[in-house]
């Protein structure tokens, strides 16, 4: 499809974000944050219609949220144990390796500030594939080394053994601004592409440690009619996907 240039950037972190859910399968997809949900309800509409959609709490459910099944906490614990779930997160600190904070900033004996707390982040990371979404881009979320690791990142995990490692992967991390990966020979975050209207070097500014960049930035793949239609008539009618990331 040629270049839509109303394509809003809420609408390419959308489909960047659906993209994680790409060939994963029956899988249970766990978005969290509004346009991961968008991003993941596209993806089972389009190229990843054997997902498993939640109401968050105890059931499964159809693309118009009907109820379509009894989700049990104890199978709910087998799909996570066993890599058979994708979660979204999002996060306060990342570094370069993909370790992730959500529980204070500062010294853990006594922060400058109290987050979320830890939570199911070890379990998530260790357990089954984690990607990121993180709305706003800056040196504050991306620094050199996370004041205190909750989620797993890929030096962590292999400092940890085998046990850590079979099921840790983390496929990609979503921004306001593009999209990284860790498709390097030391699992080092790499830039994997922009979304169209930001430069690498914007990028980079925006981050507190040195990116992997490839030869040539490519930009967020452009969203298809199909999928523009279902975001703005059917997934999120009202948009409230721009409140989350405002136009560029």
């Amino acid at each position: 499809m040629s270049r839509t240039t109303t394509t809003t950037r809420a609408e390419y972190c959308v489909i960047a974000c659906a993209d994680a859910w790409r060939d994963n399968g029956e899988v249970l997809a766990s978005p969290m944050g509004l346009i991961p949900s968008i991003g993941a309800r596209l993806a089972k509409r389009t190229f990843s219609p054997d997902l498993l959609l939640t109401d968050g709490e105890a059931m499964l459910v159809g693309l118009d949220g009907t109820a379509e099944g009894w989700l049990p906490y104890r199978r709910h614990l087998t799909m996570v144990t066993g890599g058979r779930r994708h979660v979204m997160m999002g996060a306060s600190q990342l570094d370069r390796f993909g370790n992730q904070n959500i529980s204070c900033i500062g010294d853990w004996q006594q922060p400058a500030r109290q987050l979320l707390g830890v939570r199911g982040a070890p379990v998530n990371t260790l357990n089954n594939p984690v990607s990121y979404w993180v709305p706003k881009h800056s040196r504050r979320v991306f620094v050199e080394k996370v004041d205190m690791i909750s989620g797993v990142g890929y030096d962590s995990a292999a400092a940890a053994g085998p046990s850590a490692t079979r099921y840790h992967r983390i496929p990609r991390v979503v921004t306001n601004l593009g999209v990284l990966d860790f498709a390097t020979p030391d699992r080092a975050m790499r830039l994997a592409s922009v979304h169209p209207g930001v430069t690498a070097g914007e990028v980079q500014a925006a981050t507190g440690f040195p990116l992997a960049l490839p030869d040539e930035v490519p930009d967020t793949r452009e969203p298809t009619a199909t999928e523009l239609r279902l975001i703005r008539a059917v997934i999120d009618p009202d948009g409230l996907r721009d409140r989350e990331v405002p136009p560029a």
